[in-house]
This record gives structure tokens, C-alpha cells and sequence, in this order.
């Protein structure tokens, strides 16, 4: 080695990066290409709940803090500041949709969902719903997109309002039911598996 001082990775130390970062709005983390200092025991539960050393973050504004510096790397999570790179675990996706607004109707509603994080995003062409289904079980899980390549699992009372809202489409010759938002159609279940085409 040449005497370069290794820096072990911390969550104070990122906490310090992120605030000041974040002064002018959300940190531009997609522009900033620090080098890897190593993975830090840092999950995020299915549920949306962050951990830290085996124990939950229970200070919200500390886990906005954190999530706003997260990005997705290949299938990697990472906690990034303009000095230093981390990596996380992410159990299933980096936020839940907890709750959802609906304005308009028909092929001209607009779905904008709120995180646990209170991120928005407007359901559309640039925020896609996605709905993924077990292989075993055919459990679906229902994601929409937050921003660059994140996603957030929709909680189960959101996916049944969807489905509450929801209709049948032709899509490619073949009907499906899902729901409208931002001039798009997003397919959630083929109509006939619902008994209905």
C-alpha cells in the first residue's frame, strides 16, 4: 500500500456527505462517480423499513435523508456521495407505495403515488406500473417507478384500490384488466385468468 488512508464506511460520514449535497434540492447522485468504499450494514425490509446494524431506523427524517443518496447499479443498491460509495441490501425494492391520489377518469386519470419516504411520482410513460407474479404461487407484487430505475412496491391496500379503479383493455389482441394513468394503460392480470374477456 502507499499510505493511503482507508476510510471505513459509516453512516455519520454519509449522513454529513448527504445533508450537504441535498442544500439545493435532491442530490444529483446519477452525475457523481466516487470510488467503492465497501458495503455497510444497511438494509431495506420488503416492508420499506430501513435497518442499521440489526436495528430499525426509527428517525424518518434520517431515512429520507438516506433514501434520497440511494441508486441502483445493475442489480446493485449503493448509498452515494460526491466522496464515497456504499453498498446496501435492498430485500425487495428501495420504497413502498403507501397511498396513491386519483384525478380524472377513464383513459384520462392520472394515479400519483406517495412513498414511505413521501417521494411522488406521477403513474405514466416516464413512471411505469409493473406487476410481477411469483412463479410458484402467481402472488402478484405491483411496482411503479420513482425515479432513475428505482421502484416502489405497492403496498397491498393501494393494489386493491388499483384494482377497485381498474378495467379491461385490448392490448395486442388480447384483453387485460389494469389501470389508466398519464395517457397510458398498464396491464396488471390477462382478462380470461379474471374469467372475463
Amino acid at each position: 500500500m502507499s499510505g493511503q488512508k482507508i476510510v471505513k464506511p459509516s453512516a455519520e460520514n454519509l449522513v454529513s456527505a448527504a445533508k450537504a449535497a441535498g442544500k439545493k434540492g435532491p442530490p444529483p447522485v446519477h452525475l457523481w462517480n466516487p470510488p467503492f468504499c465497501g458495503d455497510l450494514d444497511m438494509r431495506i425490509a420488503r416492508d420499506g423499513t430501513w435497518w442499521y446494524l440489526g436495528t430499525p431506523m426509527g428517525r424518518k427524517e434520517l431515512v429520507k435523508l438516506f433514501s434520497s443518496i440511494i441508486r441502483k447499479d445493475g442489480d446493485d443498491y449503493f448509498l452515494v456521495t460526491p466522496v464515497e460509495k456504499v453498498g446496501i441490501t435492498v430485500d425487495d425494492a428501495p420504497f413502498v407505495a403507501v397511498d396513491f391520489e386519483v384525478s380524472g377518469t377513464g383513459s384520462d386519470q392520472t394515479l400519483t403515488f406517495t412513498t414511505q419516504v413521501d417521494d411522488t411520482a406521477e403513474a405514466g410513460p416516464d413512471h411505469p406500473i409493473r406487476v410481477a407474479r411469483d412463479p410458484e404461487t402467481g402472488e402478484p407484487s405491483p411496482y411503479v417507478l420513482i425515479r432513475a430505475n428505482l421502484e416502489a412496491l405497492i403496498d397491498r391496500k393501494s393494489f386493491y384500490r388499483l384494482v377497485d379503479i381498474g378495467c379491461h383493455e385490448n392490448v395486442e389482441g388480447t384483453s387485460w384488466f389494469g389501470v389508466w394513468s398519464g395517457g397510458k394503460f398498464f396491464p396488471i392480470i390477462a382478462s380470461a385468468e379474471l374469467g372475463e374477456s
